[in-house]
């Protein structure tokens, strides 16, 4: 596990961050033989990052049948809510791309309680891994996408919550952080990647990012430590020094 600096790439505004990122992941999913394994976030600076993927040229572009899709975490609303991360990415991309239904690895929500679907998404992640235990030469993600959430949260991995101290089990229940419960992975899931990625972008994101690059370990983004290699996309706006 690597506590290097994360590599920092400043860009002008939010489209050519979503640009930039997309031709990035592009190379990735390219330059790899074999299934191509994406954990997504949620919220408003990826969602552009997810509409660009659905746009020429990376539409035509991607290898969609060998790309697999996780969550990194989501709410415990039904699907079709709007407050569904997966009926966010589904609206910006699954409805353009040509994703294979069985490559879309969905956290479930509906017909169980949080901490049954927390265990159930947990299978789902071993399943595709094919073992029960997590190895640090070989990442469960070959990307993880990651949010920076006001608080220095991250996935739903939110400050003084009791998950943040769980390192046995993939998938987790989040309950009383938030009005609705989430299901969120768990540091050592998020940490098993090739690449994690923070995207962050607008001016109210400033103080914030600038803690996270400072590692002020009372943030829980700032304690996240990939088996390969952090990076930080942002805009000018969320760089800019408070």
């Amino acid at each position: 596990m690597s506590d290097a600096k994360p590599l920092v790439q400043v860009l002008s505004d939010p489209d050519v961050l979503a640009e930039t990122v997309a031709d990035w992941l592009l190379e990735l999913a390219l330059a790899k033989d074999g299934p191509f394994s994406l954990c997504l976030s949620g919220g408003s600076t990826p969602r552009a990052l997810y509409a660009r993927l659905a746009a020429p040229p990376y539409l035509e572009a991607f290898p969609w049948d060998r790309t697999h899709l996780f969550w990194g975490d989501e709410r415990f609303v039904p699907h079709d809510d709007d407050l569904s991360n997966y009926k966010m990415v589904k609206t910006a991309l699954l409805d353009h791309a040509p994703i294979p239904a069985k490559n879309i690895h969905i956290t479930p929500t509906e017909g169980l309680n949080p901490e049954e679907a927390a265990i159930e998404y947990a299978k789902t992640l071993q399943a595709f891994y094919g073992a029960e235990t997590l190895d640090p030469a070989r990442p469960l993600f070959d990307v993880n996408l990651l949010g920076l959430g006001p608080d220095g949260h991250t996935a739903s991995l939110f400050p003084d919550t009791d998950v943040l101290q769980e390192r046995s089990v993939w998938v987790a229940p989040v309950i009383g952080a938030k009005a609705e419960a989430r299901i969120t992975l768990t540091y050592p899931a998020l940490e098993s990647c090739a690449y994690g990625a923070f995207l962050v972008a607008g001016e109210g994101k400033a103080d914030i990012l600038q803690k996270l690059l400072d590692g002020d370990t009372s943030l829980p983004s700032a304690n996240l430590h990939p088996t390969g290699e952090l990076r930080v996309y942002c805009d000018a706006a969320a760089r800019k020094a408070s």
